[in-house]
């Protein structure tokens, strides 16, 4: 029999309005078919995550996995449901599903979690080299993307100030984020990993359509993080562009999550 988890309700915020990103400005999303501008992926992911860490906590924070998918646009301002339970139990671990839901699209996104048993598999390090980031980002295009070795690495500090900043941007209400050494968001890795891409490279609109993520061990208000990673797949679909990145994000010399992040680099042309 499944597992409730407690449901969620949200309002939903574009929170990238003014960012680089045009697909989040009205004008700009219509003239790609939408009915306005596309509340970002991270921050659904977000939403997403709340009834998880609810219910499963530092478990899942320090060692739990997970497959998010965005299937819908939810736009500013709409009613977002967040619902789903507990699939199974057995040696090997914990498997749940959450979905968003809203009033005008129905299911809107999917995130598949688990808490494995044991500890995470770690990444080799010598995999994810460090490099410097461009100065000058070159338009995005195939061949930009097909060159070899580690991307440009992005770099910051996650204190209590940004922390503040980004819980009360995604509207998340757990304390277990808030005060000296409370656990980073798992949404705020996601939201370094858009960085490994944009910036690399110059993109017009583009789409965050899903991520896997791995927690190893997870991070913690006051650390520093560094993206570290490097283009793993480039594919065409229906005149979509899409690249696939492997990051590790990284606190010091210790990496604390794994990343592989999918997105559309290039929409065709309205």
């Amino acid at each position: 029999m499944l597992e409730a988890l407690p449901e969620y309700r949200v309002k939903a915020r574009n929170t990238s309005a003014d960012s680089e990103n045009k697909i989040h400005d009205d004008a700009v999303a219509r003239q790609y078919g939408f009915r306005g501008a596309l509340v970002p992926g991270v921050t659904v992911y977000a939403y997403l995550t709340q009834p998880v860490v609810a219910a499963l906590g530092e478990s899942w924070l320090g060692r739990g996995t997970s497959a998010v998918r965005f299937v819908a646009p939810i736009f500013d301002g709409e009613e977002v449901l967040v619902a789903g339970a507990v699939s199974g139990r057995n040696s090997a671990g914990l498997t749940a599903t959450v979905r968003a839901n809203t009033a005008t699209a129905g299911e809107c996104a999917v995130l598949d979690v688990t808490v494995p048993a044991g500890t995470p598999t770690p990444v080799n390090l010598a995999y994810y080299g460090i490099a410097p980031l461009p100065s000058e980002r070159p338009p995005v295009s195939r061949t930009v993307l097909e060159h070899p070795g580690p991307l440009g690495t992005p770099e910051t500090l996650y204190d209590e100030t940004l922390a503040g900043d980004w819980l009360e941007r995604v509207s998340e209400p757990l304390d277990i984020y808030r005060g000296p050494a409370a656990w980073t968001h798992p949404a705020f890795f996601l939201n370094q990993a858009n960085r490994a891409l944009s910036r690399n490279v110059r993109l017009g609109p583009w789409i965050h359509v899903g991520s896997r993520v791995r927690h190893l061990g997870g991070a913690r208000v006051g650390q520093p993080l560094s993206t570290r990673g490097r283009v793993r797949s480039l594919w065409e679909k229906k005149g979509r562009e899409y690249v696939e990145l492997d990051l590790a994000l990284v606190s010091g010399h210790r990496p604390v999550a794994h990343v592989l992040h999918t997105a559309i680099y290039r929409l065709p042309a309205p």
